[in-house]
């Protein structure tokens, strides 16, 4: 649970270059396409876990304005991703982040992906807190 409206966390979230500030994991981004929000915007991401570096390719897939952002990941990491917002009854935004990643042969496959998840969730938890925190 994030303690500010929808509409304040959209504010914040729709900002995709400021999700370094808050995503632990995320060292540095830049953007390789011309626009810099919605359906079509592309950007590389730098991206460490523990000793583990890479590049992540991303695409905007979806942009449901103060809803929704869905992600295609294109790097050494492949697959989808996708932030929600919701109004909570009593106040605040329910966000929730979903992922469906493909890892390599060289992170271990389908295995590196299953102890990759456990590491992965731990780290966004970290993440939304961060979120949070920023409200």
């Amino acid at each position: 649970m994030i303690p500010a409206s929808p509409r304040r966390v959209w504010a914040d979230v729709r900002n995709l270059a400021s999700h370094v500030e808050w995503m632990e994991e995320a060292v540095a981004l830049r953007f390789t396409s011309d626009q810099t929000t919605g359906v079509g915007t592309t950007m590389e991401c730098i991206t460490r876990v523990g000793p583990l570096r890479t590049k992540d390719l991303m695409a905007v897939t979806e942009w449901d304005e103060g809803r929704r952002i869905g992600i295609r990941h294109n790097g050494a990491v492949t697959g989808t991703g996708e932030f929600r917002l919701r109004r909570r009854p009593r106040g605040g935004t329910r966000f929730t982040w979903k992922e469906r990643l493909r890892f390599p042969w060289w992170m271990g496959g389908p295995l590196g992906g299953l102890i990759g998840a456990r590491v992965l969730k731990r780290v966004w938890k970290r993440n939304l807190d961060n979120l949070a925190a920023r409200f």
